[in-house]
């Protein structure tokens, strides 16, 4: 596709990250993949908050070894912005919401009950469930009390198809099954309905779900309260505090999308970490593992120390990788997940350092502070092999696919289809290897569900420094073709792929495959 042509689909900025540059010079609105969402309330200053902890939730009871917990999507409330209020849509009424602790390989089930004004379906990302646990779009758990018209018209303008029966309600709550057959990994859960994940997402539906198992445990990274969850994600307000979202059907309720400035995907001008402006966190000069989560609807960002010293990466989306790597700086797109390792013990005490964005400007350009406390006593490290991870040949994959992921019209497209419930792209068989080839015309995170892959190459090169490891987001830029080798394990049944820019992927960027 040409220059002009590019022009024409995403405007002057389109067209600069297009031709392989990033947008952050452009001026204080723009950013990588958008138009920045400015906020009507004054900017909050920056390092004057500590980091706070996600609580861990517990379970209910306990039947029969089975872990049963109960969490509640309701109304809740926030000062995310000092003296102002803000309203959240949360689970337990928290934003972030609580995080989850689980073992590999035993099962736990939530009961998910919604008291919000409207529908929801939870997707616990990354992991390996039942297809009706999965948080289908269409599977969708109705407000106590409430109703949902399976007849409304939920597409806008765009032709998707979506008929009365391909909704499967649930009145009030749900019971959704995780049995982790899975190694150890960082994962997370948001909403995942139909049209509207991503200003259901903004308004604060997401939360951490950690995954342990005996292998990561038994390395001597560090534990306890130096494994610290991270989930950056950016946020705009308006003046009295509130989210600000440019939803062209504010109630949530008939017409998705957003206004056309920001079909590329909406970004704010707030970095938020575990629901805290641009906080900071006391750390001991010893080492930290951080679990980074982008939590973001479509902002990418460039982490990175301010002075320089390398991030230790051990993890990826779906766990250690074979041994560590050494990383100047991480490109984090959005639903994407990397654990690594910084060492303090370099730093005086009462000296500072800052994560910073190398992809945004001015205040998005910094992302959190730590400040070096007294001394402490360290018997972790980072050991040289942390994990034996297979490592998939190409000769495994007995079947070749493609999925080109573009803006079609009035909306985004896989293969130029809009999503359909009823539609299926790929049938690929349980237990199989098959290589997927992704292409793109803009920056579109790619995520699989259920399924877990590894990058084979990109443009026909080797895999990016922070490629590694087994995946389920993959970050496509631009005029790149990707290939990965995807294993399909666990369950049969009908799951997704699709764009995690959450705005594209309201805008129809989805696709079936049906495991068989």
């Amino acid at each position: 596709m040409n220059r002009r042509r590019v022009l024409g689909l995403f405007g002057a900025a389109g067209a600069a990250v297009a031709a392989g540059g990033t947008l952050a010079g452009c001026g204080d609105t723009t950013e990588t993949a958008g138009i920045v969402l400015p906020s009507s309330a004054p900017l909050p200053p920056r390092f004057r908050v500590p980091l706070p902890i996600p609580a861990v939730k517990k379970p209910a009871r306990t039947v029969h070894g089975v872990d049963e917990y109960e969490v509640t999507q309701r109304i809740g409330s926030a000062e995310i912005l000092p003296g102002r209020t803000t309203k959240v849509w949360g689970f337990d009424g928290t934003f972030p919401g609580p995080t989850f602790e689980a073992r590999a390989g035993h099962e736990l089930r939530v009961k998910v009950r919604n008291e919000l004004p409207q529908p929801t379906s939870t997707h616990l990302h990354g992991g390996v469930t039942p297809p009706d646990s999965d948080g289908y779009p269409t599977d969708l758990v109705v407000p106590v009390g409430g109703s949902f018209d399976t007849h409304m018209k939920h597409s806008g303008d765009m032709p998707m198809t979506v008929r009365p029966q391909d909704w499967t309600l649930h009145q009030g709550t749900k019971e959704y099954r995780y049995p982790l057959g899975q190694r150890a990994a960082t994962l997370w859960y948001h909403d995942h309905r139909m049209d509207f994940s991503a200003p259901q997402v903004w308004r604060g539906l997401a939360g951490m779900f950690v995954v342990r198992d005996d292998e990561d445990d038994a390395l001597p990274l560090p534990k306890g309260e130096r494994d610290v969850p991270l989930l950056i994600c950016d946020r705009s307000f308006t003046a009295d505090g509130s989210f600000a979202y440019p939803s062209i059907d504010p109630s949530l309720t008939m017409t998705p999308g957003v206004t056309k400035k920001y079909m590329q995907g909406v970004q704010g001008d707030v970095i938020l970490v575990n629901g805290a402006p641009w906080p900071e966190l006391e750390v001991a000069p010893v080492r930290y593992r951080f679990r980074i989560l982008n939590a973001s609807n479509a902002r990418r960002y460039q982490l990175a120390l301010d002075d320089g010293r390398h991030l230790v990466q051990v993890g990826s989306d779906q766990g250690l990788l074979a041994r560590p790597r050494t990383q100047a700086s991480i490109v984090v797109t959005p639903a994407e997940r990397f654990d690594v390792v910084v060492d303090f013990s370099a730093y005086r005490p009462g000296s500072t350092v800052t994560l910073v964005n190398k992809l945004g400007s001015g205040a998005t350009g910094q992302v959190m502070r730590f400040r070096i406390g007294g001394r402490a006593s360290d018997d972790s490290h980072v050991p040289a092999r942390l994990s034996d991870v297979e490592t998939l040949k190409r000769s495994q994959a007995k079947v070749t696919r493609q999925f080109d992921f573009r803006l079609s019209g009035k909306g985004w497209t896989v293969n130029k289809q809009f999503f359909s419930p009823s539609t299926v792209l790929a049938r690929p068989a349980l237990n199989s290897v098959e290589l997927w080839r992704f292409t793109s015309d803009f920056h579109h995170p790619v995520h699989t569900h259920l399924a877990h892959f590894q990058v084979l190459t990109r443009d026909g090169h080797s895999p990016g420094s922070t490629d590694h490891g087994w995946k389920d987001v993959v970050d496509l830029r631009p005029y790149e073709v990707v290939e990965v080798l995807v294993r399909f394990t666990g369950f049969r049944g009908r799951y997704m792929l699709h764009c995690h820019n959450l705005e594209h992927e309201d805008m129809a960027m989805m696709a079936n495959f049906q495991v068989v």
